[in-house]
C-alpha cells in the first residue's frame, strides 16, 4: 500500500503508523519517498543452507545502494513488530554499527513506527492464542527489555479469558473425556504449569473440565 511522500529532511512529518490488530503489522508506507525501492526479502537471509549466499542474491545487491540502519530497521517493523531491544539486536548482528543502530532505533521510537506497548500487546495475542499462560508471556516480555509496569500493563489490556484459555489447550490436546482419568488430569495440570499458566488456574481449568 502506497503511503504518503516523505522528505529526506523531515521523513516522519506524517503520523506514524497503526498496528493491524490481526497480525500485529505496520500499516503505513515505511519508505522514505516516492523513488525508493521497497526492501525486498530479507538479502541477510543466505538461500544455501551451508551459509553461502546465492550467485543470484550477489548480482542482486551489486548496484543497489547500501541501506541506512534506519530503513533497515523499518524493513523490519513493516513485517511485524519488534520490541526495541529485538530490533537493536538484530540490526547489530548484521554488522552494523550500534551507535548508529541505536540512533536509528531512537528516532523511529519518537516518531511512533517502534512501539514498545504495541509489541507487547500483539506478542500477547499471539502467545494466548497459541495455548501460552500469562507467566510465560510475563517472562518472555521481560527478556524483551520491557520493565515490570509496562508488562502489566499490556497483560492487564488482554481482553481475552486465561482460565477459558486453559480448558481450551487442555480439551485440544487430551480430547473431551480426559478428566475422568485422573492419569490424565495429572498430566493436564502438568501441561498447564509449563504453558505459563498459574496453579490456581490449571486446578480450575482441571475442575471445570471435569464437570462439564
Amino acid at each position: 500500500m502506497a503511503g504518503p511522500e516523505r522528505s529526506a529532511e523531515a521523513p516522519f512529518a506524517e503520523a506514524p503508523p497503526t498496528a493491524d490488530p490481526a497480525v500485529g503489522r505496520a500499516s503505513a508506507d515505511p519508505f522514505t519517498g516516492p523513488d525508493s525501492d521497497p526492501p525486498a526479502e530479507d538479502d541477510d537471509s543466505p538461500l544455501f543452507e551451508d551459509g553461502r549466499v546465492s550467485p543470484a542474491r550477489r548480482e542482486r545487491r551489486r548496484g543497489r545502494p547500501e541501506q541506512t540502519p534506519t530503513q533497515r530497521a523499518l524493513g523490519l517493523l513493516t513485517r511485524r513488530e519488534h520490541s526495541r531491544k529485538e530490533l537493536t539486536r538484530k540490526l547489530t548482528s548484521r554488522g552494523l554499527d550500534r551507535e548508529e543502530v541505536v540512533a536509528a532505533v531512537d528516532r523511529l521510537a519518537d516518531a511512533g513506527w517502534q512501539n514498545d506497548h504495541r509489541f507487547a500487546e500483539s506478542l500477547i495475542r499471539s502467545r494466548a492464542g497459541n495455548g501460552y499462560g500469562p507467566v510465560h508471556i510475563r517472562a518472555e516480555l521481560n527478556m524483551h527489555g520491557l520493565d515490570s509496569e509496562a508488562i502489566a500493563q499490556a497483560l492487564a489490556a488482554y481482553e481475552g479469558n486465561w482460565l477459558e484459555n486453559a480448558r481450551d489447550l487442555l480439551r485440544r490436546r487430551f480430547g473431551e473425556d480426559f478428566a475422568s482419568d485422573p492419569a490424565l488430569r495429572c498430566k493436564a495440570a502438568d501441561l498447564l504449569m509449563r504453558r505459563g499458566f498459574d496453579g490456581d488456574t490449571a486446578r480450575n481449568a482441571n475442575r471445570f473440565c471435569a464437570e462439564d
